[in-house]
């Protein structure tokens, strides 16, 4: 697949930036207890921790429909297949639930799974692997019409029956599930609303076969667009967001209301506000060239190994930190819904958080530069592909 410099530095930002939430949820003092985006219990910082890795799982799912879009017409070269995307996303669904389930519950006996972004990327996966005939501008109308009308169905009443509300929640909105006493199941990224970015990055696709200097206008017209729909709707509190913003005790806390929009499941508000502010990043990477941006472009050519390194790193100094607080394996709590945190005060406070952060990414690089260069070197070993 060709690598497009844009994606590569768009794609290597947010996967750097999402390192930071999941250091904040495995280490931060108050992360078992406090709501980062509660306007009531919040600090600014703390919130807009929480809130610029909002940007991440829509990149991250947008930029992976552009990237199939781009298979999709290597393809036609006889580089790259329907197939291949339908291999890639059962194989990342079966890493969701294997080894990146592992490294965040740490539960060898994996009472608890979570179905979150790489299963819901493996499923648009491979429901675009069948649309490889429908044209693409199908599938963008189909991708906006989800995106812009999913939220109708937020109030929907869900079924009595467990394996119905399992089904309708697996499409359409979270839901937690305990089928057994020892066995929990999450759906944190229902199919259906992360589909709509999915088809909707596959068609935006067609952008980057546009001259350098008309795809870079055309990236600053729709990210415009699309902020500033944010805003009118928002400012309405009609439709976009089931949860709607109001006045605070000041000015800094009322915007903070603003743009406190929903990612559980996505809201349209909260599309229009990422993806918008995706597309001007994209528009301003074009034609630019730097050591730092193409620092990014090495995370962005390697997100899959990226990502599963950093939750192992991330789980070793886990228990570095524990253990150096004085707390002993007997101490950790495993299970449903617990990250292995001892109920007693643990963790760092938000600077040391920052801390542990910056040293991931900076720990990976080495890393994922070898790795990148090694599949370049070696690209007769097909398997390289599904990492």
């Amino acid at each position: 697949m060709k690598h497009i410099p844009s994606i590569d530095i768009a794609r290597g930002l947010v996967m750097i930036i999402m390192a930071l939430d999941h250091t904040r949820d495995l280490l931060h003092i108050s992360s078992t207890t406090q709501n980062p985006t509660d306007l009531a219990t919040t600090t600014p910082i703390l919130f807009f921790t929480r809130w610029i890795t909002h940007l991440c799982a829509p990149s991250f799912v947008f930029l992976s429909g552009t990237s199939a879009w781009l298979s999709m017409q290597n393809r036609k070269e006889g580089n790259g297949s329907s197939r291949f995307l339908l291999s890639r996303g059962i194989w990342l669904i079966v890493l969701e639930f294997t080894l990146i389930n592992f490294a965040l519950w740490f539960d060898i006996h994996f009472r608890m799974l979570i179905f979150q972004v790489i299963a819901a990327i493996g499923f648009g996966l491979i429901i675009l692997s069948f649309l490889n005939k429908v044209s693409p501008k199908i599938i963008g109308i189909a991708g906006l019409m989800i995106m812009f009308g999913h939220d109708l169905l937020s109030n929907i009443m869900l079924p009595l029956s467990p394996a119905l509300r399992f089904i309708v929640s697996l499409f359409l909105s979270p839901g937690l599930f305990q089928p057994t006493p020892n066995f929990t199941f999450l759906v944190a990224y229902p199919i259906l609303p992360w589909l709509g970015i999915m088809l909707t990055g596959y068609a935006a696709g067609r952008l980057f076969q546009r001259p350098a200097e008309a795809r870079k206008k055309m990236l600053v017209r729709i990210g415009l667009a699309a902020l500033g729909l944010f805003v009118v709707l928002r400012f309405t509190n009609v439709y976009g967001d089931p949860s709607h913003w109001s006045v605070q005790k000041n000015s800094v806390f009322t915007f903070l209301s603003f743009i406190n929009v929903t990612k559980y499941p996505p809201s349209l508000l909260y599309c229009l506000l990422m993806l918008g502010l995706l597309f001007l990043f994209l528009s301003f990477l074009e034609g630019r060239d730097s050591s730092f941006l193409r620092m990014l472009s090495v995370y962005g050519k390697t997100p899959l190994f990226y990502y599963l390194l950093h939750w192992y790193l991330l789980r070793s100094i886990f228990f570095i930190v524990m253990f150096a607080q004085g707390f002993h394996a007997a101490d950790l709590e495993f299970g449903a819904l617990k990250f292995g945190r001892p109920a007693a005060s643990s963790g760092l406070s938000l600077p040391y958080v920052y801390l542990v952060w910056i040293t991931v990414v900076v720990l990976l690089f080495p890393l994922c530069r070898w790795y990148g260069n090694y599949k370049i070197t070696h690209r007769e070993n097909k398997w390289l592909r599904y990492l």
